[in-house]
């Protein structure tokens, strides 16, 4: 643990013999990139939030606005009703992410208009009939 601060001396310089003494103690000596510059662009601009990005892509976390994650998501529901094994799981599909879309219709939340209405779900299980007739 650091030492506290003594009295009268400033912050920064007594912050700076704290790096100086952790230096010459050689605690800064095999540390991961040392001596090379800061990987990134060459030609791009400058982006703030460039290490808040790179640690997402490298944790594999992902973050989109809610209406952009349902539209995912709806997305990923009619393809999953189209591979459906029976119409009762197409209509459960289908009811499932319109309760969603309802929901986020009548309480819109930050971010994009989500662009979407409830599916029909006759229609749905129309389609997926005839995609299991032709198949």
């Amino acid at each position: 643990m650091t030492e506290r601060k003594p009295p009268g001396v400033d912050f920064e310089s007594w912050v700076d013999k704290q790096i100086r003494d952790a230096d010459a103690r050689g605690e800064f000596a095999d540390l991961p990139g040392a001596g090379k510059p800061l990987p990134g662009e060459v030609d791009s601009t400058y982006d703030e939030l460039w290490w808040v990005k790179r640690k997402m892509a490298r944790e594999g976390f992902s973050v989109l606005p809610p209406t952009l994650a349902l539209r995912k998501e709806a997305e990923d529901a009619l393809e999953a009703a189209a591979g459906a094994p029976s119409e009762r799981v197409v209509r459960r599909i289908v009811e499932e992410i319109n309760v969603k879309i309802r929901d986020v219709m009548f309480k819109p939340p930050p971010g994009p208009p989500l662009g979407l209405k409830p599916y029909d779900v006759e229609e749905v299980v129309r389609q997926w009939r005839e995609g299991r007739a032709e198949r």
